[in-house]
């Protein structure tokens, strides 16, 4: 599986961003995809999941402000970012994860100045 990600970029606190991420087959076959994040110095961390049947998770820190959906059709997904804050600063990449293992798209940086 091949993941291309799209539209970080800089952005103040309180504002939002969406970031994209287009699969090269079908979303539906793939049991979940995910945006995971890393900041400098710390270690990668799941930000939200989006499994096969839809049901989705997310990070406790990101609850509320963030919201992870997709698009059957175009084999997109998206993570919708609001009410943002420094410490959201990261670079953001995403996942697929097909059972016997993990694609990873290249990352996008998002940094959100206070």
């Amino acid at each position: 599986v091949q993941l291309q990600a799209s539209g970080g970029g800089l952005v103040q606190a309180g504002g939002s961003l969406r970031l994209s991420c287009a699969a090269s087959r079908n979303i539906i076959s793939i049991n979940s995809m995910a945006w995971y994040r890393q900041a400098p110095r710390k270690e990668r961390e799941m930000v939200a999941r989006i499994f096969s049947l839809g049901r989705t998770d997310y990070a406790d820190s990101v609850k509320g402000r963030f919201t992870i959906s997709r698009d059957i059709a175009l084999n997109t997904v998206d993570l919708h970012m609001n009410s943002l804050k420094p410490e959201d600063t990261a670079v953001y990449y995403c996942n697929a994860d097909v059972g016997t293992i993990d694609y990873w798209g290249q990352g996008t940086q998002v940094t959100v100045s206070s």
